[in-house]
């Protein structure tokens, strides 16, 4: 919730902070209020109290129990049902709404002006009915007695549509060429429509007749107004049998009384900018004023300002809940506008507990910063020469300081010196030029450990930027300003050995390439040596050169794979000559072993040659097993290492193997047997 106070009037906005998605569980809503203090100090007065993209028009029902709001896209209408803080309904419409207005004290009878000429009536259960009007509508009222409702648009006719007979009648016609708003009285129903000409016309609806014409628009220029156009009138609102605000198009509001031609006072918002809505508020007697940038609150009697409302986005309507402080807004942006203020009056039935909760928040006031203010020391006003002034209205004493008119110090600070202007002009322009410094790669200062890469990473960097500077490239960031990579610089374990066999087979230019970078380190350990605090760049090579470079390097990236992988080969062969030399000359001790437990001692020979392998390294246990043929080792197109073993066969398989084997045999012998007794015949018998 956010608060502002203008003319000690304090304005609470809670509509202000962020709103969560619907779809978010509690458990996850919980989890954001806790980490998020936005979140954790808004108040959704109203749940989803928001249009998809823009919202048009916004009205309060005559119980006050519903509001009721039109927006975009896709057009649609939707009310919200005070009693219990949520959405009631949503209905998409054909069209954009222009306005619409509630015949009922609920949202059972609703009519709504479209855009497209097209008069749709919606009850309780939804659509009812659609009609036209001949011309672009621009606003209607309703006049109760008659049952009639009064359209003015881009036409000098005022068209009338007759509810209880359900027809048109006999338009009115005006001396405009359009009209652009319109109200009726609800005293005495008399109906007022403001002209594009800057006229207002007031007609009786009993006699059909026009009883009264007011030129505003010559009444709205003053002396101190520039007007560059024809005011226009762009908002109407009666308040009891007498008074009316006009609203123009250039920014003023005219109040008048009925029985005189001349207004009785003139306001102008000094923005340019068309009066979208008037309201009046009669406990204070106050105006409430908007155009689409300002909320402006006035005393109708005197003019004076009583405090003023500005939100982040443009307005398009204002709604001043009856008999409250509360101001519903319609803004250029998806959230609705919800704004209390308790100076104007309590806050609705449905939302009391807002009363407690301004009041806790005005007894542990927050300090103020005033923008119109320059808080000055003691020592500042001896600097400027102004201690005589302490105690007079121009300084007011504030702890340890004073509050002195910003418009008083520029001035005093100019005659002193004149020339500060030129001496801020410096400053930022020496502050710009170490900003770009700063967004340099600095080459002087390279990690400890990893120099080589850090260089690398640099120089692409640099090419980068080159190439940002020609081209708009999308920058990605650098890994070394990325602390999820500095600990790659600053541990030794990260180093990169370079004449390890993987790196060499992976990187068989980087001889070529190292040789460039050995130098820029070599230059740079100089640098460092003589103190140079100011960047020098090492002049390279030109970028057509380095192409060059690069792609001759490609076309012998094969070859160099081969002299790399030949020199590996010859330090593996030398490496294993040296280690037979050293198995020759060491001369063999008599060692003891011991029998564990369980285990079954077989020959001294096993022992021995299976104590030796374990003594030795992986290595050259790999190679006695290579030997043995339980091994076989063969290199991969990219250096690995690739191992397939061969298991032995104990002792105790092959017996059983051999006693499988025998077991087949007899079996086999059996089954001969058993085939040579049935082929013989029987003795004692003849054959028949």
């Amino acid at each position: 919730m956010q608060v502002s106070s203008l003319n000690e009037v304090k304005i609470y906005s809670l509509s202000c902070g962020k709103s969560l998605p619907e779809w978010l569980s509690d458990r996850k809503k919980r989890a954001l209020q806790k980490k998020d203090v936005d979140v954790r100090r808004r108040i959704e007065l109203i749940q989803d109290f928001e249009m998809p993209t823009v919202c048009t028009t916004i009205k309060v029902s005559k119980d006050g129990q519903y509001i009721l709001a039109t927006g975009t896209y896709k057009p649609r209408v939707r009310c919200y049902d005070t009693y219990q803080l949520s959405l009631k309904f949503e209905r998409c419409l054909d069209s954009e709404v222009v306005t619409f207005e509630t015949l009922s004290d609920d949202y059972s009878k609703i009519v709504f002006l479209h855009n497209d000429r097209y008069i749709e009536f919606h009850s309780q259960s939804g659509f009812y009915y659609k009609t036209r009007i001949p011309k672009f509508g621009r606003d209607f009222s309703y006049h109760y007695p008659s049952c009639d409702l009064y359209f003015v648009g881009a036409s000098s006719e005022v068209y009338r549509l007759n509810l209880e007979q359900g027809r048109y009648l006999n338009p009115l016609q005006t001396d405009a060429a359009e009209n652009n708003v319109c109200d009726i009285n609800s005293v005495h129903g008399l109906f007022a429509t403001g002209t594009i000409e800057g006229r207002v016309e007031c007609w009786d609806p009993r006699t059909r007749g026009r009883v009264g014409v007011l030129d505003c628009a010559l009444s709205s220029v003053t002396a101190d107004s520039e007007i560059n156009s024809l005011p226009t009138i762009s908002a109407l609102k009666f308040n009891g049998a007498l008074t009316m605000a006009v609203g123009t198009s250039t920014g003023q509001v005219l109040l008048y009384d009925l029985r005189s031609d001349k207004p009785l006072l003139v306001k102008d918002h000094q923005y340019g900018l068309p009066i979208k809505s008037v309201h009046f508020q009669d406990s204070l007697d106050l105006i409430l004023s908007a155009d689409s940038r300002i909320i402006k609150m006035w005393n109708k009697n005197s003019g004076k300002i009583f405090t003023s409302l500005e939100p982040e986005h443009d307005l398009n309507d204002v709604c001043l809940y009856p008999s409250s402080g509360m101001l519903l807004t319609a803004n250029e942006a998806p959230k609705m506008g919800i704004y209390y203020i308790p100076v104007l009056g309590p806050a609705p039935r449905w939302c009391s507990f807002l009363d407690n909760l301004t009041e806790e928040l005005e007894e542990n006031p927050e300090s103020t910063v005033y923008d119109d203010y320059k808080f000055v020391t003691k020592k500042d006003l001896e600097n400027l020469g102004l201690t005589h002034l302490i105690g007079s209205p121009f300084l007011r004493a504030y702890m340890h300081g004073f509050f002195m008119d910003i418009r008083l110090y520029h001035k005093v600070k100019l005659m002193l010196n004149p020339f500060a202007y030129e001496e801020y002009r410096k400053d930022k322009i020496r502050q710009k030029i170490e900003e770009t410094r700063a967004q340099r790669v600095q080459l002087k200062k390279l990690p400890k450990v990893n120099k080589e890469l850090a260089l690398k990473l640099i120089e692409e960097e640099e090419e980068k930027q080159k190439s940002t500077w020609k081209k708009k490239v999308k920058s990605l960031p650098n890994i070394l300003t990325d602390d999820r990579f500095k600990v790659m610089f600053e541990n030794p374990d990260f180093q990169v050995d370079e004449e390890s066999e993987e790196f060499r087979l992976l990187n068989p230019l980087v001889s070529k390439i190292s040789e460039k970078r050995k130098e820029k380190l070599r230059l740079l350990e100089q640098q460092e040596l003589h103190g140079k605090e100011e960047e020098e760049e090492p002049e390279g090579k030109p970028s057509d050169a380095e192409s060059s470079e690069s792609s001759d390097d490609e076309k012998d990236w094969v070859a160099e794979v081969r002299k790399q992988r030949r020199l590996l080969q010859q330090e593996e062969k030398v490496k294993r000559q040296e280690q037979l030399r050293e198995d020759q000359q060491t001369v063999l001790k008599p060692q003891f072993y011991e029998i564990k437990a369980g285990e079954e001692f077989r020959s001294f020979k096993d022992s021995a040659t299976k104590q030796k392998l374990m003594n030795k390294t992986l290595e050259d246990r790999l190679k006695l097993e290579a030997k043995n043929g339980t091994l076989s080792v063969s290199d991969t197109t990219v250096g690995s290492k690739q191992l397939t073993f061969t298991l032995k066969k104990s002792e105790q398989q092959k017996k059983q193997q051999e006693a499988e084997k025998l077991h087949r045999q007899e079996r086999k012998a059996v089954r001969r047997s058993a085939g040579h007794l049935r082929s013989r015949p029987r003795r004692g018998r003849p054959f028949h």
